[in-house]
């Protein structure tokens, strides 16, 4: 028996760890395109305020993780290409690996800006360890940073870096910042933190072009504004990595699409983290994950357990104002009710009969969020 693992983040190696739970015989190979380093994702967006270097975010290097898994972890090797009826993998340099299950935990690649300008190449963004590691390289020396994108790593990385000393232009096409995770009145509420914090933040306009210019970058704005910068970052969201399953002929949407029990439309082939769709739900968050690997672990190892989501509220990192939130899916009816103010305020969205849907909490009032989400009915599973 052979279990081959594509991806060494937060789903390659928890899933790897809860195998080894059931399973200590198997033979267990991960690949890794990148440094294979274990780390937490979430502590990327804090590490700045936490005065931490990339290096202290380490948990594991690739030797002690493949001591700790009794695994081969394979690092800085793409997959070329995955085979399904032949049950192999083939890596870049032409090593080909065959396998009984394959599990896919490639994870999502951050949608590139479309931008304009001389210096448009020197944009970083962030979604690993390994691109940190290359962005803290050429922010630690900067005074002066430009973010774009008002989701939750744009809105965290602007938190974290005005908290270390940084200037910070915070720039978004919507009225107001997590547009897809919290309504108007607490989103206000976290724009005015930020603002109050000294993060400048432009609402309305988007980034379309980046030149160097004297001692620095220039961004600019659709409404013709330019910004000075030392670094730029692109947090505009995520797309699932889907290309290697789609070229192998698996069924594939907004992700890699999977059943309860993380099976793809190959039995011998699962998915999970942020590059899979799970019975319709692409959630690309910790809690998400965490339940799909502790599913998935038993599944390998010969004992069918299916994943279950609870309603999992999103935390946003802001410390100048937390927010805790979960929205109402995309068409359910109801209306938003709020109480508080200023930056502490709890938000319900109910139908008419008064079910609860979603809500957002910002300030203090994120403390009730277990009271809330106890109030929910589960997403999957009982």
């Amino acid at each position: 028996m052979s279990i081959v693992i594509i991806g060494t983040g937060l789903a390659g190696y928890n899933t790897a760890r809860e195998l080894r739970k059931h399973d200590t015989q198997t033979r267990l190979i991960l690949v890794s395109a990148d440094s294979g380093r274990s780390y937490s994702k979430p502590m990327l967006s804090t590490g700045y305020r936490k005065q931490q270097t990339p290096g202290d975010l380490v948990q594991g290097t690739p030797e002690a993780m493949a001591e700790q898994l009794d695994a081969r972890i394979i690092t800085g090797t793409p997959v070329e290409a995955i085979t399904p009826h032949a049950a192999t993998v083939t890596l870049a340099g032409g090593e080909v690996l065959a396998y009984d299950s394959l599990v896919l935990a490639a994870g999502a690649d951050p949608i590139a800006p479309r931008l304009d300008g001389d210096a448009a190449d020197a944009v970083f963004q962030v979604n690993d360890l390994d691109q940190y590691e290359r962005f803290r390289a050429a922010a630690d020396d900067a005074h002066r940073v430009l973010i774009m994108g008002g989701g939750l790593v744009g809105c965290e990385f602007a938190n974290d870096l005005r908290e270390a000393g940084c200037e910070v232009d915070l720039v978004f096409p919507e009225s107001a910042p997590l547009p897809r995770l919290i309504p108007q009145r607490p989103a206000e509420a976290l724009h005015a933190a930020l603002e109050n914090l000294g993060v400048r933040v432009h609402t309305g306009v988007t980034l379309e072009a980046v030149d160097a210019g004297q001692g620095g970058l220039v961004g600019r704005l659709s409404d013709g504004r330019e910004l000075a910068a030392d670094a730029i970052l692109a947090a505009i969201g995520l797309q699932p990595r889907t290309g290697l399953a789609r070229a192998a002929g698996l069924a594939v949407h907004h992700g890699i699409r999977v059943d309860p029990w993380l099976t793809t439309s190959d039995p011998a082939i699962f998915a999970l983290g942020d590059c899979a769709e799970v019975s319709g739900y692409v959630l690309p968050y910790v809690l998400p994950l965490t339940n799909a690997a502790r599913a998935l672990g038993p599944t390998l190892a010969g004992q069918r357990t299916a994943v279950k989501y609870p309603v999992m509220p999103v935390t946003v990192k802001t410390s100048c104002c937390q927010v805790v939130a979960w929205p109402p899916e995309e068409g359910t009816p109801g209306e938003w009710h709020f109480d508080g103010d200023g930056q502490d305020l709890r938000g319900e969205f109910r139908d008419a009969e008064g079910t609860l849907h979603g809500f957002a909490l910002t300030g203090k009032r994120i403390r009730e969020r277990l009271e809330l989400t106890r109030e929910m009915p589960p997403l999957l599973g009982d």
